[in-house]
């Protein structure tokens, strides 16, 4: 850690190094930031799988490895894939429990994952402070560390479903920009003492590292609360597309607000209306103002299971998925079985924490019928998962973000489940 007066420098980086680098770094890191295209570019082909043995029993297994691997039986993806500037969503419909693996997190960038050396990679924070300071990220690790199971929601999620409601949409592509993860790190609020935070101080902006130097005002109050600056997640320091080696994160808040890559914290009087909170990240209404600096994230449910492209056979199926809420706990979930006309309450699985995910259950005894499934959380404030129709009326059909309402899913007389969106 060190005082520091500004934001300091890289280095210089000539012309001439920059063009003898650059065929390289196309070749070499774009293309390996890129597995697919990585892979066709080398030619590479995955070694075959030897077949699987008639009696395992009389076979000897596998020997140990350096790295485990997932069954080849199972095998969760996000989707899509190789853009640069876009999302991937994480496969809600495969997974169990709330805890998120990481590799299948879902993912949000700007302008793609950058290559950040940790033993280079810095942490500055000045403004509205006594002591401009310069942290290295062994310097974040040395302070008393915490670890929070939260979940992380792109205000975007459930756009797809709220503005062009498909039957062929999967929990995946409804719901997929939310993931649930442990976080490990230090609370934000240590960083601000230590850098002499000035009482005049109430609002910060964080930048992060990308080569599109996403940045967010954040106010001073969520510092002092419960934001966090993380290095590790899962267990594990930070995946690349999670923000390695640092990220700020903001319990409950949407997405975007917590900056991944992050470099820089500048504290001051006022939010800076960067393009990421005034051209984007704004919820335009329908009588023509707009939502701005909406962080926290509404309670939302989805069924997991039964869902599409699933196919049901009479008798009992447990009727299960997940529910969260950025103000907290959910205090119940409710499940319907008839199309909205009857709720039951559904069994949460314990431990139910605040703003993280928690998975429900309700067994149903399906008898052929044609029928909807729908579930509806509660928050601990009291506020109620909305349905499509009451958040038209109090959004509008325009809006681009914090969209929440009840999803369900149409189960036919041969079993197929549908989603159905018109709640």
């Amino acid at each position: 850690m060190e005082l520091s007066g500004g934001e300091g420098s890289d280095g210089v980086i000539s012309r001439r190094n920059l063009l003898a680098g650059a065929a390289g770094a196309i070749g070499g890191v774009v293309l390996a930031g890129v597995p697919a295209l990585a892979g066709a570019q080398q030619g590479a082909k995955a070694p075959p799988l030897p077949p699987v043995p008639d009696d395992p029993r009389k076979v000897l297994g596998t020997p140990t490895s350096a790295v485990g691997t997932r069954s080849r039986f199972f095998a969760p993806a996000r989707t899509p894939t190789g853009d640069v500037t876009g999302s991937s969503l994480s496969p809600l419909q495969d997974l169990t429990g709330t805890i998120t693996p990481s590799d299948v997190h879902f993912e949000r960038h700007h302008a793609g994952v950058p290559l950040l050396d940790p033993a280079r990679h810095t942490l500055l924070v000045h403004g509205l402070v006594e002591r401009p300071l310069t942290f290295s990220v062994d310097d974040i690790r040395r302070f008393p560390q915490v670890t929070r199971t939260y979940f992380l929601e792109c205000s975007g999620n459930g756009r797809a479903a709220y503005r062009d409601p498909k039957p062929d949409l999967t929990p995946q592509k409804i719901a997929g920009l939310t993931s649930n993860s442990e976080w490990t790190g230090v609370p934000l609020r240590v960083l601000f003492e230590e850098a002499g935070a000035k009482p005049g101080a109430t609002w910060f902006l964080a930048e992060g590292g990308d080569a599109c130097l996403l940045n967010r005002s954040i106010p001073m109050e969520k510092a002092m609360e419960d934001a966090l600056i993380v290095w590790a997640q899962n267990g594990e320091p930070l995946r690349p597309e999670q923000g390695y080696p640092l990220r700020l994160f903001l319990p409950g808040w949407e997405g975007n607000a917590n900056v991944k890559w992050l470099r820089r914290l500048e504290l001051g009087t006022r939010p800076w209306m960067t393009r990421w909170e005034t051209s984007k990240y704004t919820d335009p209404l329908a009588d023509g103002t707009a939502r701005q600096f909406s962080f926290e994230m509404d309670a939302k449910s989805i069924i997991t299971s039964p869902s599409h492209p699933m196919r049901i056979a009479r008798g009992w199926w447990p009727v299960s998925g997940l529910a969260w809420s950025g103000r907290g706990k959910i205090e119940r979930v409710e499940v319907s079985t008839d199309s909205g006309k009857t709720w039951e309450e559904a069994a949460l699985q314990a431990p139910v924490l605040d703003k993280a995910h928690v998975r429900f259950a309700s067994m149903w005894k399906w008898d052929g019928s044609e029928t909807t499934l729908m579930s509806r959380a509660t928050d601990e404030t009291g506020y109620v998962q909305p349905t499509r129709a009451e958040l038209i009326r109090a959004r509008g059909i325009g809006t681009d973000y914090h969209t929440n309402q009840i999803y369900g899913w149409k189960v036919m007389a041969d079993g197929r489940v549908f989603f159905h969106g018109e709640t």
